[in-house]
């Protein structure tokens, strides 16, 4: 189904959150320690006559010879190592157990070995797309290109990412299994088509984006868990809401950079593309899930294509849509605590 997944992404380019990121960076938080460190010296110089010789030579020996900083703060790759150790396989195991005992009280039979297969091999694409757009997400940001596509125009970032992720998306839809090359080539655009609107994601801090996967992954682990075990075609009728529900969202994403809304338009705009959001691409991946099952269904019978990488696009689009929105709002609760 034909799904305006990028127009949510595009928020976190032009957030304040981001912005002010940007305009502090992480070296800003250390230039209150270094400039203490010359003004503690110059006081002392200042009284060293009044002080006897001994005990200035002892405190100035002490204070310089120190080999352990006053404040130990830690690099930003150690701060990646310690805030992505989580207990990812607790928090989707305890997600799992208490969502599907409360949504999926009658369960199907086993999956078949062919669907087993056309879901494992469509969530592999997913997994691999996902570990693509970070890693081009991460050299784009590390080269630069973050910030200028923060400083351009956000129409134009948003009519480019829009026709590339589109026509990415249809290319890779719409060719024909048959042809891998230019499948795999569609599908490489449209991850680096995500990465490049993903980049200024990395000027927020590295606690909140882990935070932010973790998260999203239990939330993915869990609803999908839930489609893969429901009863056949027991979500399937969501589709007309969901798409409804998506076009809500991402007018509400444009409102504000379209529309001359007041404080409370912008608040009530923001909470929809938030939270109404979450509660969309939530339903999709139920939807999405067992769409993947009823089109194995009909590969197997010979009533349709075997195409894993077309659904692992849908599977992208929600989990990326899910990942923006739990960083904005783990960006927000930490803007409101300074």
């Amino acid at each position: 189904m034909f799904r305006v997944g990028s127009l949510p992404s595009l928020r976190p380019v032009t957030s304040p959150l981001v912005a002010r990121a940007v305009q502090q960076p992480h070296a800003a938080a250390l230039r209150s320690f270094s400039n203490a460190r010359p003004n503690v010296l110059s006081a002392l110089r200042e009284h060293s006559q009044g002080i006897k010789p001994f005990v200035f030579t002892k405190q100035s020996r002490t204070f310089l010879t120190d080999s352990a900083p006053v404040v130990a703060r830690p690099t930003q790759s150690e701060a990646w190592k310690r805030y992505a150790i989580t207990a990812v396989s607790g928090t989707v195991a305890g997600t799992i157990v208490v969502v599907n005992a409360f949504f999926n009280r009658e369960t199907r039979d086993s999956l078949s070995p062919v669907e087993q297969s056309y879901l494992h091999e469509s969530f592999m694409y997913a997994g691999a797309g996902l570990g693509v757009t970070a890693v081009v997400a991460r050299s784009l940001f590390r080269s630069g290109a973050a910030f200028r596509i923060m400083s351009a125009n956000p129409w134009v970032v948003l009519g480019v990412s829009l026709v590339g992720s589109i026509g990415t998306m249809m290319g890779v839809m719409y060719t024909p299994p048959e042809n891998t090359i230019l499948k795999h080539t569609f599908w490489l655009g449209f991850n680096a088509c995500q990465a490049a609107v993903l980049s200024p994601l990395f000027f927020l801090s590295p606690a909140i984006l882990s935070r932010a996967a973790l998260y999203s992954a239990g939330v993915f682990g869990s609803l999908s868990y839930i489609g893969a075990t429901a009863a056949n075609d027991r979500y399937l009728y969501m589709g007309g809401p969901l798409l409804a529900g998506v076009t809500v969202v991402a007018l509400s994403s444009l409102a504000p950079m379209a529309l001359p809304l007041g404080m409370r338009g912008l608040q009530v705009a923001e909470a929809i593309s938030l939270y109404g959001g979450l509660a969309v691409f939530g339903g999709f991946i139920l939807f999405d899930t067992q769409k993947i099952l009823q089109h194995a269904r009909m590969a197997e019978m010979g009533t349709g294509p075997r195409d894993p990488m077309r659904e692992a696009i849908s599977l992208e689009l929600d989990m990326i849509n899910i990942f923006i929105r739990i960083v904005q709002i783990l960006a927000m609760q930490q803007n409101r605590k300074k």
